[in-house]
């Protein structure tokens, strides 16, 4: 590492991205393009390390690229006049769409065990089976169904 700043390597490896990543983000804007040696490297400065730290762990919480983009623009501009923008805001947002995926897996696990349990082997006689725990099993109500699982 420089008193110039990190190279596009240095960077990916001290933030654990890839290069590929680098020049990802900052095609979308959310790293500046950054300055060149005189040999034509890139030049980051340390502080890009941090920034790329914040962007992978707010993925890792949901957060779409569009949302951290948002997010870090709200950052810059702590008084905006928009409630919506501020992290808790969207931190509130977020936390009830990962609140009802939950509640949708738990449905789904719930589902699968019941499968599990029921023994059922073939997804078309399962359809037809009034003890089928699927939820297709309530498309078929028109069709004849078989008494045993």
């Amino acid at each position: 590492m420089s008193g110039s700043g990190l190279r596009s390597g240095q960077l990916a490896d001290a933030a654990g991205v890839n290069l590929q990543t680098l020049r990802y983000y900052e095609r979308r804007g959310l790293l500046t393009s950054p300055h060149r040696s005189p040999g034509g490297h890139r030049l980051y400065p340390s502080e890009t390390v941090t920034l790329l730290r914040v962007i992978k762990t707010a993925q890792r919480l949901g957060f779409t690229l569009n949302e951290v983009a948002d997010l870090l623009d709200a950052g810059q501009h702590q008084h905006s006049s928009r409630p919506d923008s501020s992290l808790q805001a969207r931190a509130r947002e977020k936390l009830i769409e990962v609140e009802q995926k939950l509640a949708d897996l738990t449905v789904i696990r719930d589902t699968l065990r019941a499968a599990i349990s029921a023994g059922c082997d073939d997804l078309i006689a399962c359809a037809g089976s009034s003890c089928c725990p699927l939820p297709f099993a309530e498309l078929a109500e028109g069709t004849p169904r078989a008494d045993t699982c």
